[in-house]
């Protein structure tokens, strides 16, 4: 037979069970919901680049760095070699500068740090996107506003198909500071809609 003070501690362990459980699913919420999980991923970076100058107020293209867009289906980090095409004689001696010289004299890479990260079971293909006339905007934000780049979209799967379902909803037109080589034809066209079958990103 239960007493009063049995009683209350049941209804004590009921309440903390209750409790754990919502700020369990709260927590999962918000650090691993698909619709929030990255965004705003801003890490610091070895070398403080900062688009806002280069791409903002230099107006140096996207393609200019970032050289292979067109080409393949991944977007490679630029090499040390182009940023010391400006600045062997541009900054030279800034102590900002410091590694890009070293990894430059050493023929090392620079170890940034990766921003964008899809799961590897999915594939998605830079060249085909920008070629389409889908600019860079569309995915990383206009990166000539931002100081430091953080991830601006979630990137999940619901996300691409929500893009691939209604792209005139999500898709900037390539702009002038991407620098990509679009037929203008497509820019004044309606954006086509994307594939949704598995096999388009899973293969």
């Amino acid at each position: 037979m239960y007493t009063s003070k049995t009683d209350l501690q049941i209804k004590r362990i009921i309440v903390a069970l209750v409790v754990l459980i919502a700020v369990g699913a709260v927590s999962f919420y918000f650090l691993r919901h698909p619709r929030v999980m990255d965004v705003g991923y801003r890490p610091q970076q070895p070398v403080p680049f900062d688009h806002r100058l280069h791409a903002g107020e230099l107006e140096i293209t996207c393609v200019y760095c970032h050289t292979s867009v067109e080409t393949s289906a991944h977007s490679t980090v630029p090499p040390t070699q182009t940023c010391m095409n400006c600045h062997t004689s541009v900054k030279r001696d800034s102590p900002k500068l410091e590694m890009v010289r070293k990894s430059y004299e050493n023929n090392e890479p620079i170890p940034w740090v990766r921003i964008h990260r899809l799961p590897e079971y999915a594939f998605f293909n830079h060249s085909r996107h920008v070629n389409a006339g889908i600019d860079c905007a569309s995915c990383h934000g206009e990166v000539e506003t931002q100081g430091v780049i953080a991830q601006k979209e979630p990137l999940t799967m619901g996300w691409c198909l929500d893009c691939h379902r209604a792209p005139e909803e999500y898709v900037i037109p390539t702009r002038e500071i991407s620098g990509l080589d679009v037929d203008p034809a497509l820019l004044r066209s309606d954006i086509p809609k994307g594939p949704e079958h598995c096999s388009a990103c899973h293969h």
